[in-house]
């Protein structure tokens, strides 16, 4: 009987968090609530408390200690919903309170409100404080996780204090998504973490047994007779630029325009730029390509990542298409040069339309112009000048329907077309996309169905299909799917894609630890197996089976460690880039290790090596990266990363011929044995004055050479035998350097002054030069190094301030 009464207490210990908690909250009648982190107003001496916090992580449902409680108050009123938070700490001297800018959390302990208008368990918009009384915000979703480019307008005030730190926030129903219905019930959670002890806790009980973090947020009652407000923002900006090189005069441009967000409704939002300006956008890190794929960049404009979890349905969008390089590129004979040659199209304008209803569907439109492009050519010989066109006006269409269902599934469907004016290709991609979860979130089934048009001269249709089944709970997990792309699978015009005709099956099973244990935090173990076929001959295009450990030690140190293995040759039917064409690729064996020390500490560092063997002789790869970190103060702190690599005897494409004048067979393909060596060096700085007040800097240095020792003949059997009669010099030395110095100045909600010095170069060349002081120097009087400096400020107007001043 005793046994029994034992096993019931636990039982009850373990799954009494299920029960959702509920929260009632008042309204406030005359008062005002001033946002001043002191709870000094009447209306919060008798707001019901939320408080027995749960720990999320690592220890997943131990009770918080009494000496860190934390006691939470809501209030709202006819136009925002207020939050206190009282967090104690029986060592407030050892709280952690770097100062950060917006939407960086710092090495500072952090509260957090999360709060879902329509209660369905789908997206919460997340509202953060640091105890530097810096703002973070984000929208989550099961399916897309956290969104930190979305930014709202919101108040906040964190105070350290003798007992430990408190918190005061100010939400504006304008920053949420709720229904007009006379009697609310949101769904809501609040969030503390302890860094020093890198300590979660949530006051509704967030099981880390489930793969889902949403859906287990308490319930918020008793707001009452509140309105979905009108939810109209302007955004007018100005900005003027100075860019300056040696080989072109000094040239300022004033720019200006204006961004606008409204509500049209309670559910959707449309985002329009009128006048695009993306000047001070952050540099991309080029690298010396010398694969058969582009190099794919991250998008860094804000109109293009706030907001876009629904454009990501189907993985058909790669926004940096919009405005990116020209489709073609313009011939010109000996006598003729470059007046001007666009490497980007510019922007006319864009909008967007997101939101979901209370039923779940979720509908997302965006649709974007850009300008007619034209390269300037003079002949030298003539002083004749002509134009040629690059890429016609062309439009820019996504259309998402995202339906979800039963709390915790959807089904989408996504279009993306592409128009260009005149004889230019057009192109039509939809999808199907499923992401189906079991009742209490244990098993798991997507995939997705895409089917794609080219119209073009020869008009071409490609399908491609993926489908993966996973448990998605307990110690245990495993998952397994499978690919079919065709051969004319194709959606690259608005989307990327580099590998097609193939088949795919891959697999993974992991075991993880729920709780700490005497030696872990964190611990887990996976085996991945991946394997590829050539859809046409069943070729293995690639296999790959890898095994890997992750864990936290108690002290908060992250080990990473893993093997990899490719032990059969496989035919690699994209680096001859020559259509059904293949080379062989050997047996390959990989080992890494990865150590990264608790930012905590004023001093930490990431240190990452790696080494590769293949079955040919002395061919190896082996590289390795270390990025120590030190924060002198709450203010000041320096990042600094150094990354080496080095591939000896690498086999890679060079070259091409179809003429018989050149003395090879015709449409020989020129591969070379070479050695490899890249270089980068980064470092990033940052002062903060205070959380509304930053100074960064970010410098990123990067060389990387192809050095050919012989050149090889690719055979149609896919072997590679030495050519001595290719004589061609196809050896490859790139340089780039990029310098970043801003100061960012948020001087009221939702409005900022940023100024911008940059400069950069970068400089291609087929002679190597291995000093590598010689080489910095050069490229930094080099006449391509370009200076600019700019300025920008933007306005937030809210039109329901200027309504209540009206």
């Amino acid at each position: 009987m005793k046994k029994l009464a034992i096993l019931i207490l636990l039982l009850v210990f373990k799954f009494g968090y299920s029960q959702k908690k509920v929260l009632q909250t008042k309204k406030l009648t005359t008062e005002t609530i001033t946002i001043d982190g002191k709870f000094d107003e009447a209306a919060w001496q008798n707001a019901e408390e939320a408080k027995d916090f749960v720990m999320f992580t690592p220890d997943n449902g131990k009770k918080i200690p009494e000496n860190q409680r934390t006691i939470v108050k809501v209030i709202y009123d006819n136009e925002a919903i207020y939050v206190s938070a009282t967090l104690y700490d029986d060592q407030p001297d050892k709280i952690l309170r770097e100062i950060s800018q917006r939407d960086d959390f710092g090495i500072s302990d952090l509260f957090g409100a999360f709060i879902n208008g329509y209660n369905d368990g789908q997206q919460e918009f997340q509202f953060y404080v640091n105890a530097a009384d810096g703002q973070a915000d984000c929208i989550n979703t099961d399916a897309n996780g956290e969104d930190y480019s979305w930014d709202a307008v919101w108040k906040s005030k964190a105070l350290i204090t003798s007992f430990g730190w408190t918190v005061e926030m100010r939400i504006p129903y304008a920053a949420l998504r709720f229904s007009s219905e006379d009697k609310q019930t949101w769904g809501i959670n609040f969030f503390r973490e302890i860094r020093r002890d890198r300590q979660k806790y949530t006051w509704n009980f967030i099981d880390s047994n489930l793969g889902t973090f949403t859906q287990q947020a308490g319930v918020l009652e008793g707001i009452e007779n509140i309105k979905p407000p009108t939810r109209l923002f302007l955004m007018p900006y100005s900005s003027f630029y100075v860019n300056a090189n040696a080989a072109q005069k000094t040239v300022g441009t004033l720019k200006g325009g204006l961004d606008i967000k409204y509500g049209i409704n309670d559910a959707f939002t449309l985002d329009a730029i009128l006048i695009p300006d993306f000047g001070q956008t952050k540099y991309d890190d080029q690298i010396l390509n010398l694969g058969p794929f582009e190099q794919q960049f991250n998008e860094n404009r804000s109109f293009f990542t706030e907001g876009t979890d629904l454009f990501a349905k189907g993985d058909l969008l790669y926004s940096r298409r919009i405005g990116g390089r020209p489709g073609r590129r313009a011939n010109i004979s000996e006598e003729e040069v470059f007046l001007e040659n666009p490497a980007t199209i510019n922007l006319v304008n864009a909008i967007k339309i997101s939101g979901r209803t209370k039923s779940g569907l979720g509908v997302g439109i965006l649709n974007a112009v850009t300008e007619k492009t034209y390269a300037t050519i003079l002949n030298t010989t003539t002083q004749e000048v002509r134009r040629e066109e690059l890429e016609p006006l062309t439009n820019y269409n996504v259309l998402v329907l995202d339906q979800r269902f039963r709390k915790n599934s959807s089904v989408s469907l996504t279009n993306t077309s592409v128009t260009r004016n005149g004889s230019f290709r057009d192109a039509n991609v939809s999808a199907i996309a499923w992401d189906l979860n079991t009742k209490k979130n244990t098993y798991n089934l997507n995939g997705s169905f895409k089917y794609s048009m080219i119209n073009s001269i020869e008009d071409r249709k490609g399908i491609y299909s993926t489908l993966n089944f996973a448990e998605t709970s307990g110690n245990y997990r495993y998952s397994f799917g499978g690919d079919l792309v065709t051969k004319d699978f194709d959606n690259n015009d608005l989307g990327i894609n580099f590998e097609t005709n193939y088949f795919s099956l891959y697999g993974n099973t992991n075991y993880r630890i729920l709780n700490p244990t005497d030696l872990f935090n964190t611990f887990k173990i996976s085996l991945n197996a991946y394997t590829q076929f050539h859809k046409e001959t069943s070729k293995i295009q690639s296999n790959e089976f890898n095994a890997q450990v992750n864990f936290n030690t108690k002290n908060n140190h992250y080990f990473s460690f893993g093997l990899e293995a490719s032990p059969i040759e496989s035919y690699d039917y994209y680096e001859a880039r020559t259509e059904n064409t293949y080379v062989i690729l050997p047996e390959r064996y990989n080992s890494w290790f990865y150590l990264s020390t608790n930012y905590n500490n004023r001093f930490a560092i990431d240190f990452n090596p790696s080494y590769t063997i293949f079955s040919e002789n002395k061919r190896e790869t082996y590289e390795f990266s270390i990025g120590p970190r030190y924060r002198f103060s709450d203010r000041l702190s320096l990042v600094y990363s150094f990354d080496f690599q080095r591939r000896n005897n690498n086999k890679g494409y060079v070259d091409r011929f179809d003429d018989d004048l050149n003395s090879f067979t015709k449409d020989q393909i020129i591969f070379a044995n070479r050695n490899v060596v890249t270089y980068s060096n980064s470092l990033s700085a940052k002062y903060s004055v205070n959380s509304r007040m930053n100074f960064n800097m970010a410098v990123r240095q990067y060389w990387s050479y192809a050095e050919n020792k012989e050149y090889l003949s690719l055979q149609e059997t896919g072997r590679l035998s030495a050519n001595t009669l290719y004589n061609e010099d196809k050896n490859s030395s790139f340089y780039s350097w990029n310098l970043d110095l801003s100061y960012s100045w948020w001087f009221a909600p939702g409005s900022e002054l940023s100024i911008l010095y940059r400069n950069n170069a970068a400089n291609f060349d087929s002679q190597i030069n291995k000093n590598f002081n010689t080489n910095f120097t050069s490229l930094l009087n080099n006449e391509s190094l370009n200076h600019s400096f700019s300025i920008s400020i933007k306005y937030f107007i809210d039109y329901n301030s200027l309504k209540s001043k009206s």
